[in-house]
């Protein structure tokens, strides 16, 4: 297999709750070098509990935690990062929000999407972020 998936899950043992059914991973490797990692939320990816409840900035320091967790699991680090994509339910949460992330990231400098959406999967997420990093070539 080309790409290496970590952290494989499905949906139904994620979110008992809803009648889901699908075959998915934190991370896929691509390549040996391009690394995807799955919109991260606050939630603790141990106890699949959800942290933070009604505090963006709590929940985007929690989401970028377990980014740096699962870019290290896939031998990345932070200053991978090209992209990164913020979903935020209110625009109010802007600030707190790009503040932790800025913090996170200080001195990386990846191109960023922000979108406001009506909602994220749970009704307490108030903030996802999910990044795409390239590995360089060693050497």
């Amino acid at each position: 297999m080309i790409h290496k998936r970590i952290r494989p899950f499905n949906t139904r043992d994620t979110y008992p709750e809803q009648r889901l059914d699908n075959d998915l991973c934190q991370t896929v490797v691509a390549e040996g070098r391009m690394v995807f990692v799955r919109g991260q939320v606050g939630q603790d990816m141990e106890t699949s509990k959800s942290v933070c409840i009604g505090d963006a900035a709590g929940q985007t320091e929690q989401a970028m935690s377990n980014i740096a967790k699962l870019l290290t699991e896939a031998g990345a680090k932070l200053d991978h990062i090209c992209k990164i994509t913020i979903y935020l339910t209110d625009p109010r949460y802007r600030e707190p929000v790009y503040r932790t992330i800025g913090r996170w990231l200080k001195g990386v400098y990846p191109v960023s999407t922000g979108l406001v959406v009506s909602a994220l999967a749970r009704p307490e997420w108030l903030v996802e972020v999910d990044v795409i990093a390239v590995i360089p070539p060693s050497g």
